[in-house]
């Protein structure tokens, strides 16, 4: 029973931890210039359809039918965002399905610190064109 509560209480301590968070376009440039990995988790098709921020890496999670492959998702994030105690930021089309990936990410993967672009591509970042 005690070995039940402890196990619990971590498990409450890491969802109390995690952060997930939305940020704007300015924000993400700013985080960029610190070398936070920045992830589109869209499809090819959408990549080619409204360009990919520059210095973001492409790693889709759902697919064009809506299905997934969470490992092979996870194996290409531990690439450019090995560690989970460092931010990391989304982004989708409309910032729909980052809601999804980014509450996934931080409190069933462990991310202390995900990031999403309010808005996504379309809203967050074409539409609030970065001021320099």
């Amino acid at each position: 029973m005690i070995k039940k509560i402890v196990i619990a209480l971590f498990a409450l301590q890491a969802l109390l931890l995690a952060d997930f968070s939305g940020i704007d376009a300015n924000q993400l440039k700013e985080l960029q210039k610190q070398n936070i990995p920045v992830i589109d988790i869209r499809t090819p098709g959408e990549w080619k359809e409204t360009g990919v921020i520059p210095g973001a890496h492409k790693i889709m999670f759902f697919d064009e039918r809506g299905g997934y492959d969470v490992q092979k998702f996870l194996n290409e994030l531990h690439k450019v965002a090995p560690d989970k105690n460092k931010p990391v930021v989304i982004y989708c089309r409309t910032a729909s399905r980052t809601k999804i990936v980014g509450d996934f990410l931080a409190k069933q993967v462990g991310y202390k610190d995900v990031k999403e672009l309010k808005g996504g591509i379309m809203f967050g970042w074409h539409d609030k064109l970065v001021k320099e």
